[in-house]
């Protein structure tokens, strides 16, 4: 097993690499070019935005909604097993790997995806957010292994940056498909977005090769070796817990995280198809505000960074998840381009810095002591992706009953509401123990 050191320039440059593989998925697929095309494919003159999935009528929007909630809640069933399991055996770089060619291959099973093998594309879509999901839980449960608590704010920050750069890098080279189709003879107007699907699944594969090179393995955990598969997983998760358990600045956190990243994910996701739908902004013109997002949150990422050290993390997380109550309000009343463009800014500037700052907020409360990160960010993960769930298919039962995706983005509001008023409880706990640790 190799020797590394923490805060070691190298080995974090290679962590925040798979930031830059596995990022383009969630541009090109979850944001930008997938739901564009998929919204276009599925809308009908006749049936509206009605679409027939195995045989069950859903709104088109709706079903992919209900798909991914399915895809989260799945993983955040297993995720926490898997990760006990990971520890136990010593096999967390391996499960980062499997999940990470599941969605690699996933993404480019889409690019077979058109109208009359619908069925085909939302599995393959179910599929890409499982890898995709799987392999960030492993990604993020090295941050505390490679960097020191004082040094994680800043990690934590590169990482997302280098998601942002890698994801808008492939996000331009699709655009070459997209906008200049016939500087490549396509005639098929569906195979440019389904050439990006391809390109992201390639993307994901080759430039993840460099964490997996130098990422080091995990230990497995001793006199685990020759335990029973079951007895591994379920003495793991039983140790996991109950150290959470003793962590009050853990167990105040994560409800709280719960609520803002209800809102935070959902709000990301479904950005794309509320632009289209109720704006009708076009491809180029949508995917362009979404690209404005990515960019922006580059510098939100190391602007939250630099605020929290000065301020502390808490503090700038109650200020940030306030001014995403204020989008979710003001996204009911959008009615032009410009006010998209101007949400569009205001939405990647905090989307930078509440993702970094929430990772390595969460790193830091993990005792140094502990070698079972991945079991440790497992609950994150599951707390966001149970968040994710719940998220989207509120998002999405709103709008089946409504008809109207602004009641759905409005009804967001109320999911930060309470994770504002939680991350109060969170800093009134810090402050008690600072003053206690000073007595």
């Amino acid at each position: 097993m190799k020797v590394f050191k923490k805060n070691d320039k190298r080995l974090i440059r290679s962590w925040s690499m798979f930031d830059w593989a596995n990022s383009a998925y969630n541009l090109v697929i979850n944001s930008t070019i997938f739901p564009v095309y998929y919204t276009a494919i599925t809308a009908n003159k006749d049936t509206g935005d009605t679409v027939s999935f195995f045989g069950i009528e859903l709104v088109n929007t709706a079903l992919s909604n209900f798909s991914l909630s399915i895809a989260y809640l799945l993983m955040a069933l297993g995720l926490p097993f898997i990760s006990a399991y990971s520890d136990a055996a010593g096999k967390r770089k391996f499960f980062m790997k499997l999940f990470t060619y599941v969605g690699a291959f996933a993404c480019m099973g889409m690019f077979f995806f058109k109208l009359e093998t619908l069925e085909w594309g939302i599995v393959c879509f179910a599929l890409a957010a499982i890898g995709y999901i799987g392999g960030v839980a492993f990604n993020n449960s090295y941050l505390p292994i490679i960097a020191t608590p004082d040094q994680q704010d800043r990690v934590s920050a590169q990482g997302f940056a280098y998601g942002y750069v890698g994801c808008v890098t492939l996000q331009l080279i699709c655009f070459v498909f997209v906008f200049k189709p016939e500087w490549f003879g396509i005639v098929d107007p569906s195979l440019p977005a389904r050439i990006s699907f391809l390109l992201v699944g390639l993307w994901w594969i080759l430039f993840a090769q460099i964490p997996f090179r130098y990422l080091p393995k995990n230990r497995p955990t001793i006199g685990s070796e020759k335990m029973p598969f079951f007895q591994k997983v379920k003495n793991e998760f039983n140790t996991v817990l109950a150290e959470i358990k003793k962590i009050d600045a853990i167990r105040r956190f994560l409800p709280a995280y719960f609520f803002y990243a209800m809102g935070v994910q959902t709000l990301l996701i479904v950005a794309a198809a509320f632009g289209e739908k109720e704006l009708q902004l076009g491809s180029s013109k949508l995917i362009a505000s979404i690209l404005l997002i990515q960019i922006v949150a580059i510098g939100g990422a190391y602007i939250m960074s630099v605020l929290a050290k000065r301020f502390g993390n808490i503090k700038v997380l109650i200020v940030v998840v306030f001014f995403w109550v204020m989008i979710c309000c003001f996204s009911y009343f959008l009615n032009n381009e410009y006010q998209f463009y101007g949400m569009a800014f205001a939405v990647g500037l905090l989307m930078g810095g509440i993702q970094s700052l929430s990772r390595s907020t969460y790193s830091r409360l993990i005792p140094e002591h502990i070698e079972d990160t991945t079991s440790f960010f497992s609950f994150y993960d599951v707390t966001e992706k149970i968040a994710i769930v719940v998220g989207l298919f509120t998002f999405a039962f709103i709008e089946q009953i409504t008809h109207n995706i602004r009641y759905s983005a409005l009804f967001l509001s109320v999911f930060f509401l309470i994770g504002f008023f939680l991350l109060f409880r969170v800093l009134k706990f810090n402050k008690l123990q600072i003053i206690q640790n000073n007595k």
